[in-house]
């Protein structure tokens, strides 16, 4: 169902985006603070992907880059929509709507951005159900969406048209590149489909999931329940149905570095009590993969969300620090996702991991957690 968008609900939206991001898309209070400075009083249009026309035209919009610079480098603001005017201008057509790329803190966020400047409304889906580092690992490259062209817009109107066919691996290695050079953070516009493709290839409404995952939160803080609780019932009747806690422990080391355009590192989390073993997280940009005692109790296209352990207010992977007391949740992603063509495009293999995905719903027991 479509929906209108206000500033009001801003907080609950990027709260559930970044549970759903599963540490990454960019820090949600500088994207929220984006969306409320041009947004005011107005209300942005929210559209169910069954209510687009099939010809309608849609063009995703996103911010690219390392999270951890992201919190230093603050964007001027009119880079995304600059990004979808060179790729209106590039391919000759005007946009219908925009919609996110991915889930995540700011990428939830910058669509809205560029639909509180234009007026055009955003779609209730993306191409992830959650966050990935790279611009190919795309549900709708998966599905036969190609990212190019791509347009790349810089906080000082540099403007740049990425077109590499359908190799979005090679998109991707250029506008990384790119990115770099811009000091760390580019805003895109890619992945330009119709309404048909959108039904066929996107995660529908994870935009009014997020939102709804965020009030549930908040609500249940106010009630006085549980918010793991309350988040466990939020995705029992979606397509990220099985929620399982992996651990609860304190964060006792977090090595992180900036490279290739990427946070990369890992995490220790120790038991909350002192004993057993502890659970180690390794990240990239997102975080990938979970062991505990060297076994793999969740991995990714599946979600590992770390969430402070009393208020369950996610955190991102830049977010971490020593002796933040977190539980860690795993939450399984939708059969579209889990496919042998989904697979080779964001599964273990394509991040490095000498590891088979198994969902987390039949990962083994963890104990303790």
């Amino acid at each position: 169902m479509s929906f209108e968008l206000r500033a009001t609900d801003l907080s609950d939206l990027a709260r559930g985006a970044t549970l759903l991001g599963t540490g990454g898309g960019g820090d949600p209070y500088i994207g929220r603070r984006l969306v409320e400075q041009v947004l005011g009083d107005r209300a942005i249009t929210v559209l169910d992907p069954e209510d687009l026309a099939d010809d309608c035209f849609v063009i995703p919009t996103a911010q690219m880059g390392a999270p951890t610079v992201m919190v230093e480098k603050i964007p001027a603001g009119t880079e995304p929509t600059l990004a979808l005017r060179i790729l209106e201008e590039h391919l000759g057509r005007t946009a219908d709507a925009t919609m996110p790329i991915e889930c995540g803190g700011i990428n939830s966020m910058i669509p809205l951005v560029v639909a509180a400047e234009t007026g055009l409304p955003v779609v209730d889906a993306d191409g992830m159900g959650r966050a990935f580092p790279e611009l190919s690992m795309e549900t709708f490259a998966v599905y036969g969406v190609h990212g190019s062209p791509l347009a790349l817009a810089g906080e000082r109107g540099e403007r740049v048209i990425i077109d590499t066919g359908d190799d979005d691996r090679q998109m991707e290695w250029l506008a990384r590149a790119i990115t770099i050079r811009l000091g760390g953070v580019g805003h895109i516009a890619e992945y330009a489909m119709s309404g048909a493709d959108v039904r066929r290839t996107a995660i529908p409404r994870t935009l009014s999931m997020a939102l709804a995952l965020g009030r549930a939160i908040r609500e249940a803080r106010e009630e006085h329940r549980s918010p793991f609780d309350a988040i466990a019932a939020c995705l029992a009747t979606t397509l990220y149905s099985h929620v399982r806690e992996l651990f609860h422990g304190k964060v006792a080391d977090v090595e992180r570095r900036t490279t290739d355009g990427f946070a990369k590192g890992r995490a220790r989390i120790d038991p909350i009590d002192g004993g057993g073993e502890a659970l180690e997280v390794q990240f990239q940009n997102e975080n990938l993969i979970a062991k505990r005692g060297g076994e793999t109790v969740a991995i990714v296209p599946d979600l590992i969300c770390v969430l402070d352990a009393d208020s369950a207010e996610p955190i991102t992977t830049e977010g971490l620090r020593y002796g933040q007391r977190v539980r860690v949740l795993g939450i399984s992603t939708p059969d579209m996702m889990r496919t042998p063509g989904a697979l080779a495009a964001f599964g273990p293999a394509a991040f490095g991991l000498d590891e088979p995905f198994v969902p987390v719903e039949v990962q083994p027991a963890t104990p303790g957690a």
